[in-house]
């Protein structure tokens, strides 16, 4: 905890000299000849090693904050440290964790994307949720907490009964944007929030940018919902790719500013087309798995509307196998004339099962 308070140490350095000595104690004995590990060592790193009294003294408040409150400290000889992050080359010395979920769970994404989110955006992201949790019931998901596309991830995760963590740009002492903190309340039993930093560390502008390299460091797939030609979701698709791992984005419409950079991306085969949750599946060798098909049979699959009338299951059946019909087609389609066929659509609208759209065209949601 000492270490990452030294200053002029970029990450990577110190966890360099970690993995070389084996651990910060190590380190912490060869300050005073630093450059017989690190040849060229810089004047800076060694000046700031010799002296870390304050950083002691300032580990040992957060250390008895920490033991208070509930919250972990985990390094990466720690067993419940994110193994996938500790994989990577600037991986944080510490990590400080307050939930329930397990880090190292058999399966993690990301869900990142715009603060801006779109109606259009929302509608994914819940139905990608939901789908996923039908077909895969055992995934951890990972997001910021952050306006847009990661609360709304969050929100869906729990709601759909999957775990969900958030990695925070500041300590565990308070939560931003203010009022997120209810959700991010429920997470501590249902997720988790994990951060590098202390205590009375500043929600700053390079923090939210550093945490991305969590994010895509502790996870197995990162899915980009919507995306300006610029954002922290690209970001977090790039470290993704650097990471190895694999990186899909939901198309938008051409010309649709909060789609652009999701488009780019597969275009230039930054990511991976994604239109549903059986492209992720399959794409990540998950649909054949033997603990999802035994779930399935054991009747975690459930009914998508199990409160639907006979005539508002069949609208719904219509609507599975062509989405966004005009009323006068789903007229044909269902066989149920159009003055019964408003009154019915009207009534599954209240129920959150479809949308209307310009032009009289009906869209389901899930």
């Amino acid at each position: 905890m000492a270490l990452t308070r030294v200053s002029h140490s970029p990450t990577a350095v110190l966890l360099q000299l970690y993995r070389m000595l084996g651990s910060a104690t190590a380190i912490v004995d060869h300050r005073n000849h630093i450059e017989d590990v690190i040849p060229g060592a810089s004047p800076k790193l060694k000046e700031s090693l010799s002296n870390l009294d304050n950083a002691l003294r300032r580990a040992a408040e957060e250390l008895e904050y920490d033991q208070r409150y509930g919250i972990q400290v985990l390094t990466p000889a720690d067993d419940r440290y994110p193994q996938r992050l500790r994989e990577c080359d600037d991986a944080p010395l510490v990590l400080y964790y307050k939930g329930s979920a397990n880090l190292n769970a058999r399966r993690v994404i990301n869900i990142v994307g715009t603060r801006k989110c779109t109606v259009y955006g929302q509608d994914l992201i819940r139905r990608f949720i939901e789908e996923l949790h039908l077909r895969c019931p055992d995934i951890l998901i990972v997001s910021g907490l952050a306006y847009g596309v990661d609360i709304h991830a969050h929100r869906q995760a729990l709601h759909n009964g999957y775990e969900t963590v958030a990695v925070l740009a500041h300590g565990l002492d308070e939560i931003y944007p203010p009022r997120h903190r209810d959700t991010a309340v429920k997470m501590l039993s249902q997720g988790g929030l994990l951060t590098e930093h202390m205590t009375r560390t500043n929600a700053d502008k390079i923090n939210f940018v550093r945490r991305n390299r969590i994010v895509a460091g502790m996870s197995d797939a990162c899915v980009l919902v919507e995306s300006a030609a610029h954002g922290g979701g690209l970001i977090t698709a790039r470290l993704s790719r650097d990471y190895n791992r694999d990186v899909f984005a939901f198309p938008g419409r051409i010309g649709d500013m909060y789609s652009e950079g999701c488009n780019n991306l597969i275009r230039d085969n930054g990511a991976q087309l994604l239109t549903s949750a059986d492209d992720l599946l399959c794409a990540m060798g998950w649909q054949n798995d033997q603990q999802l098909v035994e779930a399935q049979q054991s009747g975690i699959e459930r009914q998508l509307f199990p409160d639907l009338s006979p005539d508002e299951q069949t609208i719904v059946s219509s609507l599975q196998q062509q989405n966004d019909q005009q009323i006068n087609m789903l007229s044909v389609a269902t066989n149920i004339p159009v003055y019964q066929l408003t009154a019915i659509l009207f009534e599954m609208e209240m129920k959150g099962v479809v949308r209307t759209m310009a032009g009289g065209i009906y869209h389901l949601l899930q």
